[in-house]
């Protein structure tokens, strides 16, 4: 497959692809509730000549080519490619014509992978005939509450599948680059595990005037969430990259009462599985020690999650040169080549966490981006902002990134039984 040839038929679907990427994003659906989405998705596949098959509470694949494929007799490998679906609870101030109205918002750009890779979907299919082995196309909910991936995984995806490489793509705004841009993760973590909690603290209520009848959960909460800050400060070394940070704190309704009970919630960070383990770990001592010093009681429960997203070095490898000769030098690049070309260390490393992560650590996997607007052209807004906007340019061009890395990687790592 030439890679000119097949960058221009990616380039010639790019107004099927915007009316696609349009009717998603004004139809958002979040976490598991992807009804509209799923079906949308279901009849684009159906219609491309897939049977697209469900996974999981709300996940869909469809397969193209086979597994026994080329000359010979050959052992067809199988790569999958996967995408995300689901939106944020957002409400869209975005000055668009397809802007949604139900509330929800793609502010994270799901509508523009999903469309990307159903875009790769019709290439792949185009060219069945030439894969050397078999593309899993994989649709995932609930990647925004880090649940997702890990549903389809228990419901069987790699057991019935069983990829040997598994690829996603996720837009990058505000990089100075060129829409359509790829960065290549570089073999190792390239995102931090993540875990969600929520801390339950019991008092007793009481008047505000009658401290003394009472046990006050408002105190107790004030104090854990400064000593949790410890583990940080005092317990981590310099070199520990991670974070704990609390987004929620309810207690009370009167000025003159305390209340009964207290709820925290936050979530934490790491780079490291056992750093990861050990926050979780100090984290228990701390919050049931410090209640019990003012007399409450406490509950710590992770209520989602996901390990450190691994990047395998051979597949980073591979997919660079494969982009490099789709793309040209200038438009594609590993992290570490970004980090050297900004002068920025940490500019290898992203903080925001991915539920891909568990893929990764079944299956070699690699995590790629895709730059989707330049500030210096009005593409302002970060993601998971209410007014951000994706430059749609960039679907054709991660359509064609996804079916020529399948497509080169099958036809590369083909291996014939003897």
């Amino acid at each position: 497959m030439n890679a000119n040839d097949l960058l221009n038929e990616a380039l010639s679907l790019q107004d099927k692809l915007i009316e696609i990427r349009r009717y998603l994003h004004s139809h958002p659906s979040l976490g598991f509730d992807m009804q509209e989405t799923y079906r949308y998705v279901h009849d684009q596949l159906t219609q491309m000549g897939y049977e697209p098959h469900a996974y999981g509470k709300a996940g869909l694949i469809a397969s193209a080519g086979h597994k026994n494929a080329g000359k010979g007799t050959p052992s067809g490998k199988t790569i999958l490619l996967r995408a995300d679906m689901d939106a944020l609870p957002i409400r869209e101030e975005a000055e668009v014509d397809f802007k949604s109205t139900n509330g929800n918002m793609h502010a994270c750009g799901h509508d523009m992978h999903t469309t990307m890779l159903l875009g790769a979907a019709q290439l792949l299919k185009n060219h069945e005939d030439e894969l050397n082995g078999q593309v899993i196309l994989c649709f995932q909910p609930a990647e925004e509450t880090l649940e997702g991936a890990k549903d389809m995984i228990d419901a069987g995806i790699l057991r019935d599948t069983s990829p040997d490489a598994a690829i996603m793509i996720h837009i990058a705004s505000g990089m100075p680059f060129e829409t359509g841009t790829i960065v290549v993760c570089d073999g190792g973590v390239s995102a931090p595990a993540a875990d969600y909690f929520e801390i339950a603290i019991q008092g007793k209520g009481c008047h505000g005037a009658m401290p003394q009848l009472g046990i006050d959960p408002i105190t107790a909460s004030a104090h854990i969430v400064t000593a949790l800050q410890e583990i940080h400060a005092r317990e981590l070394a310099m070199s520990d990259d991670a974070a704990l940070t609390i987004g929620k704190f309810q207690a009370g309704n009167a000025p003159n009462v305390i209340p009964d009970a207290a709820v925290i919630s936050g979530t934490t960070r790491a780079y490291d599985e056992d750093i990861r383990n050990f926050i979780k770990k100090r984290m228990e001592d701390i919050i049931s020690n410090t209640a019990a010093a003012f007399r409450a009681k406490a509950t710590l429960t992770f209520t989602s999650g996901c390990p450190t997203l691994i990047n395998d070095e051979g597949l980073s490898k591979d997919i660079t040169r494969y982009l490099k000769e789709l793309l040209g030098p200038k438009k594609a690049f590993t992290k570490a080549e970004l980090a050297a070309l900004s002068g920025n260390a940490n500019a290898s490393k992203a903080t925001g966490s991915e539920d891909f992560a568990y893929f990764s650590h079944e299956v070699p996997s690699l995590m790629l981006a895709i730059a989707v607007g330049k500030p210096e052209d009005g593409y302002i807004y970060p993601l998971h902002h209410p007014k951000a906007i994706f430059d749609e340019a960039a679907l054709s061009i991660g359509s064609a990134v996804h079916a020529y890395n399948a497509i080169r990687w099958l036809k590369e790592h083909e291996s014939t039984l003897t």
